[in-house]
């Protein structure tokens, strides 16, 4: 149902700082990530107030439905949630922990995101006068009682980044959800590859740690998580306790833009031979899924250009590897 939201001089300085998949010469592919953008910011670009209304009503049909419905968020109205604490993750991105009412679970479905807004609207506005709103993907369990993490990135020209990075505990947030993604359903795939991006990560954690705490997941997980630098990547600690307890069913390959001295990894880019090298072929049919999440040029280098709230056509260098449009999905 959702997708996520979101130069010519400095081609050859950028180049080298991100990972994603190099252009092939008078290819339309992006040379370039943008590395590290906030994982939901292209669904914010192009989720209008007006088509708001309809994704709202499709999700509470999908709460209706559910044998596990979801009761301490509400889809056609912001809610106020106050944060618990902050924890600082990087030089650059911090962990919000948010408090939810009478320790109650968050119970978002797998996978799917918020939106924040300031508590008073008016503080917080667009030039043309709308209230700031961007979603935000949790990466703490949908069942974990009492609270509710999100792991943000700081943009100095980043209008909710920064307002957060002003919120003191006690404070409240205006949140509202779910925007369901990409409905996951426990071993409907033999083997899932994930391409991520900088705080991209946020989606594929967030499938990870669901169904691999399942013991009876069977599905294989390769992630390929492209950074900048060593110190950019989130979760580190994380996915090394996810890939030494199951060791076959999940696996990380981490890619650098600017790798330190001695790193034993890949660098450079994630490209077409990586995900051919790591990912079951496109010859799986139905049994295999790509997950595609990070800043838009990495999406449109690894599986092509996305149109709005919808898919778009399949593109980029997961199209020249034969994988179908059904195959994979663009976060």
């Amino acid at each position: 149902m959702s997708s996520f939201l979101r130069a010519a001089a400095g081609t050859r300085t950028f180049a080298r700082r991100f990972a994603t998949v190099p252009p092939k010469k008078d290819s339309n592919l992006p040379y370039y990530l943008l590395g590290g953008g906030v994982a939901g910011l292209s669904l914010y670009l192009y989720l209008d107030w007006d088509n708001r209304k309809a994704v709202f009503e499709k999700v509470d049909q999908d709460a209706q439905k559910s044998k596990d419905p979801i009761s301490v968020f509400d889809s056609k109205e912001f809610r106020d949630f106050k944060l618990k604490r902050t924890e600082p993750c990087n030089h650059n991105t911090t962990k919000y922990v948010f408090e939810l009412p009478e320790n109650a679970p968050s119970k978002l479905p797998v996978s799917s995101c918020v939106l924040f807004r300031a508590s008073d609207a008016e503080s917080l506005q667009t030039k043309d006068g709308k209230p700031v709103v961007r979603p935000y993907t949790p990466t703490s369990p949908s069942d974990l009682p009492g609270e509710m993490e999100f792991i943000v990135k700081r943009y100095e020209n980043g209008a909710m980044s920064q307002y957060l990075h002003t919120l003191k505990p006690g404070d409240s947030l205006a949140i509202k959800g779910p925007l369901l993604k990409f409905p996951y359903k426990m071993n409907e795939y033999d083997e899932i590859g994930m391409v991520a991006g900088g705080s991209g990560i946020t989606p594929m954690y967030q499938v990870l740690q669901h169904a691999l705490a399942d013991p009876s997941n069977k599905t294989k997980f390769t992630l390929l998580f492209g950074n900048v630098e060593e110190r950019d990547i989130l979760l580190k600690e994380e996915f090394d306790k996810l890939k030494k307890k199951h060791p076959d069913t999940f696996e990380i390959i981490h890619v650098l833009g600017t790798p330190p001295e001695g790193w034993k990894g890949p660098s450079g880019f994630i490209t077409k031979e990586l995900m051919q090298k790591h990912f079951g072929g496109p010859e799986k049919q139905d049994k295999i899924k790509i997950l595609v999440c990070g800043p838009p040029a990495q999406v449109a280098a690894v599986a092509g250009k996305k149109e709005g709230m919808k898919q778009g056509p399949l593109g980029g260098a997961l199209k020249e590897l034969g994988y179908e449009e059904s195959q994979v999905f663009k976060y």
